[in-house]
């Protein structure tokens, strides 16, 4: 998973490691290593600042639709490396964005990542194996996280890319893909 999928596909593997074989996230730290650092870290607090301002009920979604999504398109193409996302890649995000309460749905996942606590957990290990690739690039996490996440997971292997942003799988999608189909096919 990428994004929030990773966020879900951490806690999947976390919630029911019997249901989960092999594990494979991009970009995302472990939901410990995240939390810690959201709440602790000011260089994460920092890069963060939009889960916060995402949590103004209304605002994001007045601000982020004005003139046809151009603030979350925008972001797509300046937070990535040049040409990672073409430009009728970028309408066709923008004609997610706009479809009937799509970007409300996809704002109200951080909302719900502040306003809710997950049940407990009997660990906070991730006993399957797992590979986690990172975009050292990222402006939106620390890749100190990457390295912190692998305290939790028994069977993990860390890829760095260098010169890489948020957007890896779009910007390295022949790595990642040839990495995810060796971990899944070992």
């Amino acid at each position: 998973g990428h994004d929030w999928g990773a966020s879900v596909s951490w806690w999947v593997a976390l919630k029911y490691p019997d249901r989960v074989r092999k594990l494979a996230i991009l970009n995302v730290p472990h939901p410990k290593v995240m939390a810690r650092n959201l709440f602790t870290n000011q260089r994460q607090m920092e890069k963060s600042w939009y889960i916060f301002y995402f949590q103004l009920p209304g605002a994001v979604e007045k601000f982020g639709s004005a003139h046809n999504y151009a603030w979350p398109v925008r972001l797509l193409a300046t937070t990535s490396r040049p040409g990672a996302f073409t430009p009728e890649e970028l309408e066709e995000y923008r004609k997610a964005f706009a479809q009937p309460g799509a970007f409300s749905a996809m704002v109200n996942w951080y909302r719900a990542m502040i306003q809710t606590q997950p049940e407990p957990l009997q660990s906070f290990d991730v006993v399957m194996p797992m590979i986690l690739m990172w975009g050292e690039d990222d402006v939106a996490m620390l890749a100190e996280m990457a390295d912190q996440s692998m305290a939790y997971c028994k069977q993990g292997r860390l890829i760095k890319f260098p010169g890489v942003s948020h957007w890896i799988q779009h910007e390295e999608a022949d790595r990642v893909n040839a990495l995810i189909e060796e971990l899944f096919i070992a």
